[in-house]
């Protein structure tokens, strides 16, 4: 990729070098993210991507705050990938603009090379390199100073809880393990932006959850901006928000918790020995119902809370009772119109170090 490449950052950002920025602003006033007024990490505005007659990405337009969990959910084929290479420097823009840690991507991709973590959906490790040989070698392609090394590696090490395996080969890690360790090369150069690229497919929920502690655990101690893609509608969950995107468009941002609010109310279904009285006298109370074949519903706020109340109002015996609220599951066929799907799959690129050579 071509273009000026000065230090200059085209809006206010914090060098992410020495001591990490201050350790990443105290890791980002002790870990809420930031006030408002302070700029944000990435700031995309109307990006597209073509690959001929195909338009993998269409104009889309997002900031990340600086601390954030941001995360791009949508199926295989979304145009979540793309986003992230076109963020990375990895692809160039068909057109619009985007920055990260205030540095154009497309103007100063050695700016923003040297402040981002990456760890793509393809593993990159060497598995007959040790642990620690592998962020050594990571050290190098950076040039991490020498007299930092040991104490970088010894800190993503601890955050990543692999400490103990760091002269073991690779070869003899699980898959979590090797993910992990990935996560803590991204972060050996101290970057203000890591990206993770679907980085838990074909983990198994509890390895999943672990390594998520992990990440977080980097957000809290040291402050970084995590930017990472799913289709994983549980892993979206650790978000502060997200951007729901599907056939290069995105269809939705917000909060786990405002996107589900935007789908409706808490349902309360009832199996009843009458669930035609049950629906009327439901309704003479004021509750919103749809009475089906084998049960009534009930529309409501906090539907759990009101479960007493609703069985008590229907004045007929109750065979059972399920509640349901909103989940990321509805949210998606909400504005998609469909479930998550798994699609055709993403232009792959396998991630090599020359990459990111400077």
């Amino acid at each position: 990729m071509t273009g000026s490449d000065d230090a200059t950052p085209v809006g206010p950002a914090q060098n992410s070098s020495s001591s990490s920025g201050p350790r990443r602003e105290r890791a980002l006033e002790d870990s809420g993210i930031l006030s408002d007024s302070a700029p944000p990490a990435i700031d995309v505005k109307s990006l597209s991507k073509r690959y001929g007659e195909n338009e993998a990405v269409k104009g889309v337009s997002f900031k990340v705050a600086r601390g954030e969990v941001f995360a791009f959910l949508g199926p295989n084929g979304a145009g979540k990938t793309t986003t992230i290479r076109m963020l990375c420097t990895l692809t160039r823009p068909t057109s619009g603009s985007a920055t990260v840690d205030g540095f154009d991507v497309f103007r100063q991709p050695t700016a923003v090379r040297r402040r981002i973590g990456l760890v793509f959906q393809e593993p990159t490790l060497d598995q007959q390199l040790t642990a620690e040989e592998n962020l050594q070698f990571h050290a190098v392609l950076y040039r991490v100073p020498r007299h930092q090394v040991e104490e970088r590696i010894d800190r993503v090490l601890r955050l990543v809880d692999l400490g103990e395996r760091r002269k073991d080969l690779v070869s003899t890690f699980s898959g979590g393990m090797a993910r992990r360790l990935e996560i803590a090369r991204g972060m050996l150069h101290t970057p203000a932006v890591l990206f993770l690229d679907e980085p838990t497919i074909g983990l198994d929920p509890q390895t999943r959850a672990l390594m998520w502690e992990d990440v977080l655990r980097l957000r809290s101690e040291e402050g970084v901006t995590i930017f990472l893609t799913t289709h994983y509608m549980d892993e979206a969950e650790y978000a502060d928000r997200i951007a729901i995107i599907d056939n290069g468009s995105i269809v939705a941002l917000d909060s786990p918790d405002e996107l589900k609010k935007m789908v409706g109310s808490d349902t309360v279904e009832l199996s009843t020995a009458d669930d035609k009285l049950a629906g009327s006298n439901l309704e003479q109370a004021g509750y919103k119902v749809s009475v089906g074949e084998q049960s009534v519903v009930a529309f409501v706020e906090n539907g759990e809370e009101q479960v007493t109340a609703i069985i008590s109002t229907a004045g007929v015996p109750i065979r059972s009772v399920k509640v349901h609220r909103p989940d990321l599951d509805d949210v998606f066929l909400h504005f998609t119109g469909r479930e998550i799907r798994e699609g055709h799959a993403e232009r792959s690129f396998p991630m090599h170090f020359r990459s990111f050579r400077r």
